[in-house]
């Protein structure tokens, strides 16, 4: 961000005006001077400005439909807070505890949570973890909760699975039949012969330029 017009200096500071999240970082001061004998003298300072935004809404990517025995990723997106948010993920209204073992409601899942990355990891998916997840982002600026979306941990499909092999197979033996049907028919050997005639063009000869070839002696 350009510090025009927002940037002021003066003696023994800098006044930024309009400040944003943009202008966080480490700012350092230089100080130079010369002693009584004339010696020049070095002197430097840093200091860190840290701009405080109050989180926005979170965005919680959370997969509607997952399969038992899987892996359930659930994401937790707020970028607008600073510092930057902590965050924190709820199922059907009661807080996840960074350590699953450690409540008797969530016991029999196993999850990994970073309240850094907001990034909740189910590893095996169970059908006990179905529900309503939601997260929230929080800073010393205040907190936002996200929406709620519903996750549903399903059996895999067997029958479909079976089906679907059977299908493709009976579609390849008909693929077979037809190509067999076609060779024993004689269709892939047929060759066709192209028969060539040659005409060879008449020679006409008009009777103004007929000449005679025999001669008679009478």
């Amino acid at each position: 961000m350009s510090y025009k017009d927002r940037a002021e200096v003066f003696p023994k500071g800098l006044r930024l005006k309009s400040v944003t999240k943009n202008d966080n970082g480490v700012y350092t001061c230089e100080v130079t001077s010369k002693d009584s004998s004339g010696t020049l003298l070095y002197g430097q300072a840093k200091t860190t400005l840290t701009v405080l935004v109050p989180p926005s809404i979170p965005v919680a990517q959370v997969p509607t439909s997952v399969t038992n025995g899987g892996v359930a990723v659930l994401s937790c997106i707020e970028k607008d807070g600073s510092p930057p948010a902590t965050f924190s993920w709820f199922k059907d209204k009661v807080l996840l505890p960074s350590n699953p073992k450690d409540s008797p409601t969530f016991q029999n899942s196993s999850y990994t949570f970073n309240p850094t990355t907001g990034v909740l990891k189910f590893e095996p998916v169970t059908k006990g973890d179905s529900g309503e997840y939601y997260c929230e982002a929080k800073n010393s600026e205040g907190s936002q909760t996200s929406g709620v979306v519903r996750m549903n941990a399903e059996d895999v499909n067997v029958g479909g699975i079976v089906a679907a092999v059977i299908v493709s197979l009976l579609i390849l033996a008909l693929i077979a039949f037809a190509v067999w049907f076609a060779y024993s028919r004689g269709y892939c050997n047929k060759k066709t012969n192209k028969k060539v005639i040659y005409s060879q063009p008449s020679e006409t000869r008009s009777d103004r330029n007929f000449q005679q070839t025999s001669s008679f002696l009478v």
